[in-house]
């Protein structure tokens, strides 16, 4: 149990506070990061026993937004190592059609461009490399095997954090940054709900070699593909290439034994996901419990009429890779009172991976909460303020991100014959009118 942090009236005063986060994904550990150099003392709970307990096998986009984020909270000397580890930088971003035609196409000057600025540019990383990087030098700090389980307020103003183990955890603020499933969430927002969308994603692993970037088409392998299809479906496929060297220790992990090779992280890769209705895919039930070998013949069957080089990520994938994701999103909440629990991340705000933003956006919260707290116990507003302040404003552009998302996904999935012509119509405009391609690729990725 932590030791406790004396606290006078919050607002009165400049007393030290302990601040407790549950769940050390993205946003938690990059809190936790940030309030660390700032000298506010915090502690993570991870409910995983050890730090490759929850691999995810995938990259993440880190926008502009998010690398701005990690530089203000990271050690000079981790973000150095975060920006070393990062995938080559993309040369490319099409939006194209199920046979390959190019509708937009971002390229050469307009991506250096939004490279220009050594923070705050766009960047691919492997999940499991970024969490190594947010781990590092919070051995202090990150408690793991901690399944939270509740939280009570003593009436001294104190929070009491319960683990399954039966240990507990007092503090002056309790942060929720356990994720979709908030069990902080449940318990202190339970009329806050987050949805099944109806719709699920397939994707998969196509590792580099030289036989396969041979068989991959060359469209793929400079940046990021979307694809909004006929019939509601709708394609993602990036690069995730590297020299598949360590730096420090972290990077270029080969998968576990047993784990198979989604989750390995020394070779380059690209990564694919394709989405669609349940119905539309035909898995209206258990998707989520089909093998790998099922999957992607579900993928291969819906993109049957497509152009060979998309057909040809299904056939060139690791099938040790290839997995099903439900696809979920969390309604808007009205602003409730405010006191000395908060929310960061997916623990309040999950969206639709169909913008890409969500780890984003989870960075943006770790970072402004971090302020206000921050200000606070430097009795520059009293901590009641500074609170409110952040959940004003991540309630406006969380949300506003979530909508965005959400939208982003209906487009592709329940698009008509109609609507898709108009879409693809404007694409071929943008794309023949330099001002408005210079805009776009200027607002890629920024929320």
């Amino acid at each position: 149990m932590t030791a406790p942090f004396r606290t006078s009236a919050f607002g009165a005063g400049v007393v030290p506070f302990h601040v407790l986060v549950i769940g050390g994904g993205i946003g938690g550990l990059c809190l936790a990061q940030g309030l660390k150099q700032a000298g506010v003392s915090v502690a993570v709970y991870e409910r995983d026993r050890t730090p490759t307990d929850r691999l995810q096998g995938y990259r993440v986009h880190i926008s502009p937004a998010g690398s701005r984020a990690l530089h203000a909270c990271l050690p000079p000397q981790l973000f150095e190592l975060f920006d070393r580890t990062c995938g080559k930088p993309g040369r490319a971003f099409r939006f194209m059609t199920e046979d390959m035609r190019v509708l937009l196409a971002l390229e050469s000057e307009l991506m250096a461009e939004q490279q220009a600025d050594p923070i705050a540019k766009h960047r691919a990383v492997s999940r499991i490399t970024l969490r190594h990087v947010l781990l590092s030098g919070l051995d202090d700090v990150v408690h793991l095997g901690k399944t939270f389980t509740r939280y009570e307020e003593r009436g001294d103003g104190r929070i009491v954090a319960h683990f399954e183990d039966g240990s507990t955890a007092e503090g002056d603020i309790l942060v929720a940054a356990d994720g979709g499933g908030s069990r902080v969430r449940r318990q202190f927002l339970p009329h806050a709900e987050r949805i099944d969308t109806g719709v699920v994603g397939i994707a998969g692993k196509v590792f580099f070699d030289d036989a396969s970037r041979a068989r991959l088409a060359p469209a793929l392998l400079d940046g990021l593909t979307l694809v909004a299809a006929k019939g509601g479906l709708g394609l993602f496929a990036a690069m995730q290439d590297f020299d598949g060297t360590a730096l420090d220790g972290i990077g270029a992990d080969a998968a576990a034994p047993g784990t198979g090779n989604l989750f390995d992280n020394a070779r380059g890769y690209l990564m694919w996901a394709l989405s669609g209705k349940r119905a539309r895919l035909g898995l209206d039930g258990g998707a989520e419990k089909l093998g790998s070998s099922a999957l992607a013949a579900t993928a291969a069957r819906a993109m049957a009429g497509w152009a060979k080089g998309f057909r040809d990520l299904v056939d060139l994938s690791d099938p040790t890779t290839i997995s099903c994701l439900p696809i979920r999103t969390s309604l808007p909440v009205a602003p409730w009172p405010t006191g000395r629990i908060t929310l960061i991340g997916d623990a309040i705000h999950s969206m639709t991976p169909y913008r890409g933003i969500g780890a984003n956006i989870a960075l943006r919260d770790a970072l402004c909460l971090r302020d206000a707290l921050v200000a606070a116990q430097r009795n520059e507003m009293p901590l009641l303020d500074a609170i409110a302040g952040y959940e004003a404003a991540m309630r406006d552009y969380g949300f506003k991100a979530v909508r965005n998302s959400l939208q982003a996904m209906q487009q592709t999935t329940a698009q008509g014959p109609i609507a898709m012509v108009l879409s693809r119509s404007a694409f071929r405009l943008i794309n023949h009118v330099p001002p408005l391609k210079r805009r776009m690729a200027r607002g890629m990725g920024e929320e």
